[in-house]
C-alpha cells in the first residue's frame, strides 16, 4: 500500500476543466478535491473513514466520479477524469478504507 498521496488530474477537453482542471489527491487519510479559479479556489477534503460510496459515472471517453460521504451532504462530483483514472481513484480509495478498519480494530 502506497504511503504517499497520489494526484489525479482532469482533462482540459471537459466540462468547467479547460482554463484549471480540477484535481482530486487520495492520500491514506484523506480525499481532497480541488478545484481552482482565476482568484483562489475551491478545496473540499473528506476522511477516508467519512467516505460512505463512491460512484463512476462512464461517458464514451471520460468519466464523472461521485464521492459521497457519510454526513449525508451533496457528493463532491469530479468531471472528466480518463475511465482507468477514476477505477484507480476508486479502488485505491477502497484499499485505504479497508488498511484503515484493519488498523482500527
Amino acid at each position: 500500500m502506497a504511503t504517499e498521496p497520489v494526484i489525479f488530474r482532469a482533462s482540459r477537453f471537459t466540462r468547467g476543466n479547460f482554463w484549471f482542471p480540477a484535481e482530486v489527491e487520495v492520500s491514506p487519510t484523506s480525499v481532497t478535491l480541488r478545484k481552482k479559479r482565476l482568484i483562489g479556489k475551491k478545496e473540499e477534503s473528506i476522511h477516508i473513514a467519512h467516505i460512505a460510496s463512491i460512484k463512476i459515472d462512464t461517458h464514451l471517453f471520460f468519466s464523472d466520479v461521485y464521492i459521497e460521504s457519510s454526513g449525508g451532504e451533496n457528493p463532491a462530483v469530479c468531471y472528466g477524469h480518463t475511465k482507468g483514472d477514476a477505477v484507480a481513484m476508486k479502488q485505491l480509495i477502497q484499499e485505504y478504507q479497508s488498511g484503515y478498519y484493519k488498523k482500527a480494530t
